[in-house]
């Protein structure tokens, strides 16, 4: 049965042929963060997926992984593209290295994982947050229930982490 949900005005569904997302969302409605880990590989991997990306193997299993990690990238929106994200302007789209499994399989790597700057509350970070935030800023996962069972992961800044003097930020007009 498919799981569906409003977020910000705008229907979302995940289909019940969609397992790997289905399990993916349902741990995140916990609370809890997993990911999917090749049982031959041993790699830990995201977006869920139904094969290794490295040997293209079919099984894995779900661990739980800590949400933590530190701003790579991110991009300040100005204009929504959703309606729905009208007000919400300006926000963050952050891309974070995870703090697990960072630098394999080669140095290169990391597990990354997008998501909005929000509040510890889950509400969308304030302009004056917002300013803050720039790469290498530390943050760690905050959930944004969307239904019973279907949660979206979103980042929110870790308090509790050393932080950058003045993390880089693209610069400012």
């Amino acid at each position: 049965m498919p799981v569906q949900g409003e977020y910000q005005g705008m229907m979302l569904t995940i289909d019940d042929l969609d397992g790997e997302n289905l399990d993916f969302f349902r741990h995140c409605a916990d609370g809890n963060f997993h990911l999917q880990r090749g049982t031959k590989s041993g790699l830990l991997r995201y977006p869920p997926t139904t094969a290794c990306p490295w040997t293209s193997e079919r099984e894995s299993e779900w661990v739980p992984v800590e949400g933590k990690g530190e701003v790579h990238s991110y991009v300040e929106v100005h204009h929504a593209i959703q309606p729905a994200f009208k007000d919400k302007v300006p926000y963050l789209v952050l891309l974070v290295d995870l703090d697990t499994q960072k630098g394999a399989p080669s140095e290169h790597e990391a597990l990354r994982v997008a998501g909005n700057l929000m509040t510890a509350d889950g509400e969308f970070a304030p302009p004056e947050v917002i300013k803050s935030v720039g790469i290498g800023t530390r943050v760690k996962m905050v959930y944004v229930k969307v239904a019973d069972g279907f949660a979206l992961p979103h980042w929110t800044i870790d308090e509790d982490a050393a932080q950058p003097e003045k993390p880089w930020r693209y610069p400012q007009e």
